[in-house]
């Protein structure tokens, strides 16, 4: 009976490391996908939605993850959005951003010993966008390596080897421009970026400069929103004339065209 008893406990402790491992397994898709619904989960990860449901529940307790409204940008049909589940801060806590307290300290010492005010905006803004600068110089050669249509997405293989799990949509809707949107589910320095917004309006500078076109921000995680999501309009194509010829292109025009900084950072809604 006592070897009995063993076998069972050691079966019971097994079945709870199980357990754990596949709750593991549901909050990293999240992270990775950003918010989902308990279908999408169980589509992703071969399990049914009544076990993903299960799981939820117990991650949803342990303040993990927590149960939101889809949001729904542009038109929203007929019909209550699908609830989805999102990464609180505490379940993002677990992913890597050990070092936010540190990097918001440092921050706010360069802010306060250049003087505060305007002019320690200024000097975080300096920093942030020297940061940005340097993270990207990481990135250029696989984006101009990249066709014109495909850098986006060369853009967002880049962002997801440094750990921001990085993904692209394309957009074709009648009610607003045609484009890609690039989601970075994760952000290592959510916390620092939700005091300091300079760093999420220093990103979509570099966004637009590697890219090479302006880009807007429409959600970040820094302001609460489950993934950050910068909108890359689509070149427009060059007209043709009725033999199917491209007409000849306009006298190219000087322009910078730079990142929405205004709203960079920050929940539009």
């Amino acid at each position: 009976m006592k070897y009995v008893g063993g076998a069972a406990q050691g079966a019971a402790e097994e079945q709870t490391t199980g357990e754990r491992r596949t709750r593991n397994r549901v909050a990293r898709s999240i992270l990775d996908h950003g918010p989902s619904t308990a279908a999408d989960l169980a589509q992703r990860l071969g399990l049914t939605q009544a076990a993903v449901r299960r799981h939820l529940d117990a991650l949803v307790a342990e303040n993990v993850v927590e149960p939101r409204e889809r949001r729904v940008y542009g038109q929203r049909g007929r019909g209550r959005p699908a609830r989805v589940f999102a990464l609180t801060d505490c379940g993002r806590d677990a992913f890597d951003q050990a070092y936010d307290a540190l990097a918001a300290d440092a921050l706010r010492w360069i802010a306060e010993t250049a003087g505060g005010g305007a002019e320690g905006q200024a000097a975080v803004s300096a920093f942030a966008r020297a940061r940005v600068a340097a993270q990207a110089e990481r990135y250029r050669a696989a984006v101009e390596a990249a066709a014109p249509e495909d850098r986006t997405r060369a853009l967002a293989r880049a962002l997801s080897a440094d750990g921001y799990a990085a993904t692209t949509t394309t957009t074709n809707s009648d009610s607003g421009p045609a484009g890609e949107q690039l989601c970075q589910h994760h952000c290592p320095v959510a916390h620092t970026a939700e005091q300091f917004p300079e760093l999420c309006e220093a990103e979509a500078e570099v966004f637009s400069r590697l890219l090479g076109t302006h880009v807007q921000r429409l959600a970040t995680i820094a302001h609460g929103d489950g993934v950050c999501t910068t909108f890359v309009p689509r070149a427009p194509q060059a007209p043709q004339n009725p033999q199917g010829q491209a007409a000849p292109a306009a006298a190219p025009q000087t322009h910078t065209d730079q990142a929405t900084a205004r709203t960079s950072g920050r929940n539009p809604a």
